[in-house]
């Protein structure tokens, strides 16, 4: 299967397991989901990611889902921003606040990937690639 958009792909794969109530999911690589996966772990919406190169260049990556004591989901909703055929930009002054600050936007700027709040500290802006919630 041939995907022209990896991170709505991703995204996709998540959501879908997240659903289904799956423990973990994989992903197939590309250093901009490894870097997704590795701001959605340091932000607390899932457990853990790896990638490892065995040998082989295209190893997936495995996302384990994170809930809460009953089973509560932690990730609300993730979607898409920015597309290939449209992408979002912003500027510092205007970096969105998911749900007045509940969700995050993940950012790709300048100087890598960066949540919605660690722009605005840094001052810089970017392409919106997603939101979290």
């Amino acid at each position: 299967m041939n995907v022209t958009d990896t991170v709505a792909d991703m995204l996709t794969r998540i959501r879908n397991a997240n659903a289904a109530n799956k423990d973990s999911v994989e992903i197939p690589y590309s250093h901009l989901n490894h870097e997704i996966a590795k701001v959605l772990r340091e932000e607390g919406y899932i457990k853990d990611c790896f990638w490892t190169a065995k040998g082989r260049k295209k190893a997936p990556i495995r996302v384990f889902l994170k809930y809460g004591q009953n089973r509560e989901k932690v990730i609300h909703d993730i979607q898409r921003v920015s597309r290939p055929g449209i992408r979002r930009y912003t500027d510092v002054d205007n970096v969105p606040k998911v749900l007045g600050g509940l969700g995050i936007a993940i950012i790709s700027t300048s100087r890598g990937l960066m949540t919605d709040a660690q722009c605005r500290r840094t001052g810089i802006g970017g392409e919106v690639l997603c939101v979290v919630w």
